[in-house]
């Protein structure tokens, strides 16, 4: 296997396995579930229509969402009919969190997020064949439902003491913030929307991340209650890493899937960071790799972890699904350009500016000394250490050393940035206003 491959897994569903049910399960994607044999059955039979809904509660979806978008994508190529929906309705409430009451957003901003979430869904699924994907809006079901009705005909239906035994209301019950109704009935309205998909397109399958387990299984009793039907949930993990920290978070930021909030160099570096004990499993979640492929970067981590072989294959394929191929290969190019691989007048202005955003950095004005942009980068604590530096060979500006400590920034690279290096593997971004 080549280290700086581009060659991609086509999306498709492991042809090894007898069915989409048993590659979930080896991808270690079904958590919680209903009746096992029941979904194993249904997923082996006639195209089912199935769905996963996202809140508009933030400009962008992330990594969490992702193993849903790709688990609606896997089932969709096992030849099932997926509804993708965002939730105009809901993101006006809020999913109840664990520990305080949200902030309600503004219908226009709400608005706005929802068609934002929509193209994002849109790119990881089909609209073309026989099962084509139809994407959906909440709002539209619940908008012309007036109180009294969405009291009689859906209230009615749920009991409060199981809806106070659900995770998230059992710990905002046991919290100095409490919960207020309004969040205390997102449940009712998850459900509804489970029963409004089963009946305008016979949908009997939601699939999201197992804390909404308790949102998920709303729908599938409320659906029983009405229509005296059984239907199915299947709950994701949550992606922990083996260390037990959260994944998806940078210093405390979203790894988010929009390009303007998280660059694509930004998301590969992330992939790239990967511990050996968690990449195995990275793959088998966040890619398209076959079971056999899989195997063969689970034997390299054993008998070479130091190539990263598989971290690489990783970072390829996640930053080619979320942001396409081209943005990969430029990615890779400024990965490889940055520590000696490559070309740094050759790369994109906007992937190189991202990247060095990632390192430390400091804006100037062209001609800037570069014994002060050491000091201002942090390279160094000092400008006597800087010009030592200098003096024993280890600074470099562009790629090019730097022979005495009158040398000054230029802004040569694309975009009018500079690259300070002081040794190695010691990296800083300059740019020149």
């Amino acid at each position: 296997m080549s280290d700086s491959a581009l060659t991609t897994a086509s999306p498709a569903i492991d042809p090894t396995f007898e069915n989409v049910w048993d590659e979930l399960v080896w991808r270690g994607l079904v958590h919680v579930s209903t009746d096992q044999e029941a979904l194993r059955a249904l997923l082996a039979g006639d195209p089912i229509t199935y769905y996963c809904g996202f809140d508009p509660t933030a400009p962008s979806l992330h990594l969490g969402n992702l193993v849903q978008l790709l688990t609606l994508r896997r089932i969709q190529l096992a030849g099932h009919k997926p509804l993708g929906l965002v939730g105009g309705s809901t993101g006006l409430i809020g999913d109840p969190r664990p520990t305080a009451e949200r902030t309600l957003n503004t219908r226009e901003t709400v608005e706005e997020w929802v068609g934002r979430l929509r193209s994002q869904v849109e790119r990881y699924l089909s609209f073309e064949g026989e099962n084509a994907a139809r994407m959906v809006n909440n709002l539209d079901w619940t908008a012309p439902m007036s109180a009294i009705d969405f009291l009689r005909e859906i209230g009615k239906h749920y009991r409060v003491g199981t809806m106070l035994k659900k995770d998230a209301v059992a710990a905002r019950l046991n919290s100095d913030a409490g919960i207020s109704y309004t969040e205390f009935s997102y449940q009712i309205l998850q459900g509804m929307d489970f029963l409004e998909l089963y009946r305008q397109y016979d949908c009997v399958l939601q699939t999201g991340g197992s804390d909404q387990w308790g949102n998920l299984t709303s729908g599938t009793d409320l659906i029983h209650r009405v229509e005296g039907t059984s239907v199915h949930a299947i709950g994701t993990p949550l992606i922990t890493n083996s260390d037990g920290t959260k994944f998806g978070k940078s210093e405390g930021n979203a790894i988010w899937l929009d390009a303007e909030m998280c660059s694509p160099y930004r998301m590969y570096q992330f992939w790239l960071s990967t511990a050996d004990a968690d990449v195995v499993d990275r793959l088998k979640v966040f890619t398209f790799l076959t079971r056999a492929e899989i195997e063969e970067y689970a034997a390299l981590v054993e008998a070479e972890p130091f190539r990263r072989a598989a971290q690489k294959r990783l970072a390829l394929e996640v930053v080619t699904t979320v942001h396409g191929s081209a943005a990969a290969a430029a990615v890779i190019a400024a990965s490889e350009a940055l520590f000696g691989q490559g070309d740094l007048t050759a790369l994109d202005a906007g992937t190189l500016r991202s990247a060095l955003e990632e390192l430390p950095n400091t804006t100037v004005a062209r001609g800037y000394p570069v014994i002060d942009a050491l000091v201002d980068t942090g390279l160094v604590a000092s400008l006597s250490e800087a010009r030592r530096a200098i003096a024993q060979g280890g600074v470099s500006i562009d790629g090019i050393r730097v022979e005495d400590d009158t040398a000054t920034i230029q802004g040569a690279l694309p975009g009018g940035a500079s690259v300070l290096r002081r040794g190695k593997k010691t990296l800083a971004g300059v740019f020149v206003s």
